[in-house]
């Protein structure tokens, strides 16, 4: 078959700048970040291999083993066509070794497998006549997709009449996927719907799986990608069931010698289904470097997924520190190199900026800062309840009028009244001042945006109060000169950084209040009072005041 021959020219504008994103779950990388992704790359393989160049070394093998818009393929083999000209000067000859020995990709459905190829071989058709490579003898080339099915597991068995024919037969209910926990009720469909199974996580055997599809004596050299981030129907936002975790630990199993990824950034502190994966992450000193986007915004235009993203180079030959570099709208990046995870800390904290000040604070409470952990006589955490802490779920509503002796429960849109021997928790607390405070922050949209509040507005809760799930309390205490020094407290932007580092998403569980010390609760606190007392610096101040917005209590 005769082949199309190749010519390199510009492309105004770049088609892959304008395609709309498929979902925020499954999101195009923009050109720009892609290659800045690459350049990354590049001097961290030019640092580990005396100075070389990778981009002029025909032996290099990658995989983007989630393709989509093919934007990473496509810009690797534009950068190896440059880099090679001395070592296979034919034009022609060089791009068919580069797209048929050097890159390959996974498409994630159909239609991306489509698209990756139009963006690569410059035909959605490998060996077809547009084509630029003049070798491949399939349609797929070396971007492969098949339909990959979701298996089942699990879920209960019920014995239920067949409406046809009357008959007693067997189904399976509330069964889910094994390997990615995708729910057969909204995933198990016809053969003219995607399944979104995707292929490198529905598997046993990673390495025995890419041997499948690209060869037994595969070995690629560096994976790159933007996998998909969480399953698109089962939730929203946090609620929703990440699997962008599956992707990098199957990824690390092919033992590449380096892996660089663009994933949300919440696994900086855990949440939902990312515990595991944050430990082994912060715990791994093959992860070299990561920049972190406040707002996935700056990267993703018009994409809203709360926690920022960020983009991870893991170098499995040279282990060692990891170099952090901050990004938020046109303000100047913010660099350091330091261990993941602090003595002390559980987390990853994001701010280097914040790291700093959270040592001072620590260093004043304990008289050191070579762990950041408190004691427990200073830990403002053990003065934060549970959720739904007096049992009370999120749909109460109770009484309209209180009857004598009936405790006040401050719920969602509102009060309600509710007999005192209704509530069998926290009875000790019923009489006694409190802080209420929502467990959610208020949202602004689906993106992120600073200077945050963090928290809800807190308030008082009097003798006689208590909440639903839609609050947690702060105390309990004696008096109301002490709640309202609380209150205070909670109002000043230190207290709320402090309660950001540990801060996943929105929601605001008693865990986010780990950094916070407490303080003397004989007297209202502000902002001035904690610079003074933590010898913040202006820089610091500024720091703290462009991130965290002043709080507005109700009149």
């Amino acid at each position: 078959m005769n082949q199309a021959p190749f010519a390199l020219r510009g492309h105004n504008p770049d088609v892959l700048t304008c395609i709309a994103n498929l979902s925020n779950d499954e999101v195009f990388t923009p050109p720009e970040i892609a290659n800045a992704i690459l350049d990354g790359l590049a001097q961290a393989w030019s640092a580990a291999n005396n100075g070389a160049n990778i981009w002029a070394n025909p032996e290099i093998t990658f995989l983007d083993p989630f393709t989509k818009s093919g934007v990473f393929l496509r810009e690797i083999a534009r950068r190896l066509t440059d880099g090679l000209a001395p070592v296979i000067p034919d034009l022609v000859e060089r791009v068919d070794h580069i797209l048929t020995q050097q890159v390959y990709g996974i498409g994630i459905t159909q239609l991306t497998a489509l698209l990756a190829r139009r963006s690569v071989y410059c035909s959605k058709y490998a060996n077809g006549p547009h084509s630029i490579a003049k070798s491949f003898t399939t349609e797929d080339g070396n971007i492969w997709f098949e339909r990959t099915e979701h298996t089942w597991g699990g879920g209960t068995r019920e014995f239920r009449a067949d409406p046809l024919t009357g008959e007693e037969i067997s189904v399976h209910t509330n069964r889910k996927c094994i390997y990615c926990g995708a729910s057969e009720e909204s995933y198990a469909r016809g053969g003219d719907l995607e399944t979104h199974a995707y292929a490198f996580i529905h598997t046993d055997d990673i390495k025995a799986r890419i041997a499948e599809l690209f060869g037994d004596t595969m070995q690629f050299d560096i994976i790159i990608g933007n996998p998909p981030y969480q399953l698109s129907t089962e939730g929203f936002g946090t609620q929703a069931r990440p699997i962008y975790q599956q992707f990098v630990e199957q990824a690390k199993a092919l033992d590449p010698r380096f892996l660089t990824m663009v994933i949300p950034a919440r696994w900086f502190s855990g949440g939902m289904g990312l515990d595991e994966f944050r430990e082994s992450m912060l715990s791994d000193n093959r992860l070299r470097s990561i920049d972190d986007y406040l707002s996935a915004s700056d990267v993703f235009p018009g994409v809203g997924l709360k926690g920022g993203v960020c983009y991870f180079l893991w170098d499995r030959d040279n282990p060692g520190p990891c170099r952090v570099t901050t990004y938020y709208k046109d303000k100047e990046p913010s660099t350091a190199t330091r261990p993941l995870l602090e003595n002390g800390a559980d987390i990853f904290i994001r701010f280097n900026e914040g790291l700093s000040i959270l040592k001072k604070v620590v260093a004043v409470e304990t008289g050191s800062s070579e762990s950041l952990a408190l004691p427990e006589s200073k830990r403002f955490i053990n003065l934060v309840s549970s959720i739904g802490a007096y049992g009370l779920d999120s749909t109460f509503r109770g009484k309209d009028e209180q009857s004598p002796g009936d405790l006040k429960v401050y719920r969602n849109g509102g009060v309600g009244y509710i007999a005192r021997a209704d509530v069998a928790k926290q009875q000790d607390t019923f009489d006694k001042w409190k802080v209420f405070i929502g467990r959610a922050a208020p949202g602004t949209g689906n993106k992120d945006t600073y200077p945050h509040r963090i928290i809800s507005t807190p308030f008082l809760g009097e003798p006689g109060s208590i909440s639903s799930w839609t609050y947690m309390y702060i105390g309990p205490f004696d008096s109301k000169d002490e709640a309202e020094s609380v209150l205070s407290y909670l109002s000043c932007r230190l207290t709320r950084l402090l309660i950001l580092l540990h801060k996943p998403s929105q929601d605001t569980t008693r865990k986010v209040y780990t950094f916070v010390p407490k303080q003397d609760w004989t007297k209202p606190w502000t902002d001035a009072d904690l610079y003074d007392k933590y010898d913040l610096t202006a820089s610091e101040i500024d720091f703290i005041e462009s991130i965290v917005r002043p709080m507005e209590f109700e009149s």
